[in-house]
């Protein structure tokens, strides 16, 4: 019966969505502008390709974005997405990104307002800020994986409505071009600056939309879970922050932040261009990348992408302490408390990475590799300790007839390093602030049998980006011709409880309500004084909380060993040596 509901409801929606676009419009009062979106997509009104900065392009290249200031009198046409940030065009990482990029500009600083139809400007309903990933080189703020439509729909069956924000940022060599020059200047971590600038724009003009000001939690995934976490950290703290909240999934931090990858991959760029007569770190270096036109650039870092930089599994872009943005190390910044006091909730796919591990490991010398590979500057002694953690005998139970237990085994380290115990860490220190902090393991999938079909291998588990398809509420977006989609009546139900989840967590600063179809019993990660940790299973057959370990852990976690297995990963020597 609840499956039957659910389809009936789609079709009466799809009946709405065939009807004409007719247009909305929002008077901004304040400043004197008229905003025209449209009633589409399921009856939400959407306002799309904002512009909230100006052309990053020319001299503006690289530099800190300048808010777009729109003219007195005009009428701003958002019924059409902008363009998306320099990056390759075609499909990104199928099949956890759908998108397909098709227009790029340097004038991309641009997001897009959904909000449930007949909102009013006296309604303040909190706004949820998405900020995409993609590893700081490709994505976009309109894939089809992250539309908000479901997300919104759900927030107004819950009771709890929202109003969704979507934002486009630099990527690549654009946002995160790195030199002493370009320090001197206060021009590197130029993506960060812009999602700060964009979130700055909803703080300052939402209200106009039916939103709250005052109620705003930002949320990202993959690299976007590592820019909520970088915005949590903004300034150490020494500006107020234009947001309450914060949702990282699948990261908040990475190793190499203070490494070598991104100056290395300047060094290839402008080698790759004869940009470098004079040195690197020159100002004159600078002039010469901002007199190339957009595409010779972007060739450029393409091109060298593939280069032996990118051992660092294709995570090279990286944000940069610049003295500024981020004033010391990242992890300098956690232990020292400088981070906004903000609510926030942090989690992890149960396999998030193995869909980027390497699929021949098959032996433990394999597994050395791959790992020493990834984080180069972990001493050998230190990898002999990690891997004596993670015995292969856990994860023969996990090996197929085409992926090893070896395979598993090096894709559960890479997994706790970059997703886990780096974000859990994060997540102590920010409730030992006086914060409330949440975390979860996302458990259950339907892209499953989809990488199965892609790749001829079978066993991936719940895979990075997993929770999409249930937060968003777009199952059906994966509905794709040629593509498996056996999504189940768990899947539909979980995809109501997940979904509306997420946005009463931005309604009420939790993600569980009594009285609400939400997870139920999602409290807090580290109860006060206690001393134990909290997980919250989201789907699979073992969803609820449980702690982590001890006789009442139950459901993946027993098996995962967190304590001790991110007590070494989040040892002083070892964070040291991960490089952030």
């Amino acid at each position: 019966m609840e499956l039957l509901l659910y389809l009936v409801s789609c079709a009466l929606l799809c009946v709405g969505a065939a009807n004409a676009n007719p247009h909305v419009r929002v008077v901004d009062e304040k400043n004197g502008v008229t905003y025209g979106g449209l009633i589409k997509r399921n009856g939400i009104e959407v306002f799309l390709g904002i512009p909230y900065g100006e052309d990053t392009g020319g001299e503006n290249r690289f530099k800190p974005p300048k808010r777009r200031i729109p003219v007195r009198g005009s009428t701003i046409n958002a019924t059409s997405y902008g363009p998306s940030c320099p990056q390759e065009l075609g499909e990104w990482a199928p099949p956890i990104s759908l998108g397909n990029i098709t227009d790029i500009s340097e004038d991309c600083l641009n997001l897009n307002v959904a909000r449930p139809r007949g909102t009013r400007a006296t309604d303040r309903l909190p706004v949820m800020v998405y900020i995409h990933g993609g590893s700081f080189i490709a994505g976009d703020n309109h894939d089809p994986s992250i539309l908000p439509d479901g997300m919104i729909l759900e927030s107004v069956r819950n009771g709890l409505p929202i109003v969704h924000v979507a934002l486009n940022y630099r990527l690549g060599v654009f946002g995160f071009a790195q030199s002493a020059a370009l320090k001197s200047e206060g021009s590197e971590n130029a993506g960060l600056r812009d999602q700060r600038l964009g979130i700055e724009w909803v703080r300052d003009n939402i209200e106009q939309f039916g939103g709250d000001p005052e109620r705003i939690t930002i949320f990202g995934q993959s690299s976007g879970g590592l820019a909520v976490g970088m915005q949590i950290m903004a300034y150490g703290a020494s500006k107020p922050v234009p947001f309450q909240q914060g949702i990282c999934q699948s990261q908040a931090l990475e190793p190499g932040i203070t490494g070598n990858f991104t100056i290395d991959a300047m060094q290839a760029v402008v080698d790759y261009v004869d940009c470098d007569a004079k040195d690197l770190h020159s100002k004159e270096t600078v002039a010469c990348l901002r007199d190339l036109d957009m595409q010779t650039l972007l060739n450029a870092s393409l091109a060298t992408y593939s280069s032996d930089i990118a051992h660092n599994i294709g995570d090279i872009w990286l944000p940069v302490v610049d003295g500024d943005f981020l004033p010391t190390a990242p992890s300098t910044l956690i232990r020292q408390g400088r981070f906004a006091n903000v609510t926030t909730m942090i989690g992890w796919c149960q396999n998030d990475v193995t869909f980027f591990t390497d699929p021949t490991i098959e032996t433990p010398e394999d597994t050395r590799k791959f790992i020493s590979s990834y984080v180069p500057d972990l001493t050998s002694s230190n990898v002999d300790k990690l891997l004596s953690l993670y015995p292969v005998s856990d994860f023969v139970a996990e090996a197929t007839s085409t992926l090893s237990s070896e395979f598993f085994r090096a894709a559960r380290i890479f997994r706790d390093i970059l997703m886990t115990c780096q974000p859990i860490w994060y997540g102590q220190h920010i409730a030992k602030a006086g914060n409330d902090a949440y975390l979860y393991d996302w458990n259950q999938t339907i892209l499953e049998p989809i990488i199965d079909q892609a790749t001829g291998r079978t066993g991936w588990g719940p895979v990075h980006t997993s929770e999409f398809a249930y937060i968003f509420g777009n199952l059906s977006h994966y509905n794709i011709s040629g593509q498996p989609f056996h999504p189940t009546r768990a899947d539909y139900s979980l995809a109501e409880r997940g979904s509306r989840s997420w946005s009463t967590f931005a309604v009420t600063g939790r993600p569980s309500l009594r009285g609400h179809d939400t997870f139920q019993g999602f409290n807090q990660a580290f109860p006060a004084g206690g001393h134990d940790m909290y997980v919250f299973v989201a789907g699979g057959p073992s969803e609820g909380l449980s702690v982590i370990d001890g006789p009442h852990s139950k459901g993946p976690l027993p098996s995962q060993k967190l304590r001790e297995r991110c007590a070494f990963i989040n040892s002083p020597e070892v964070i040291d040596q991960l490089r952030y």
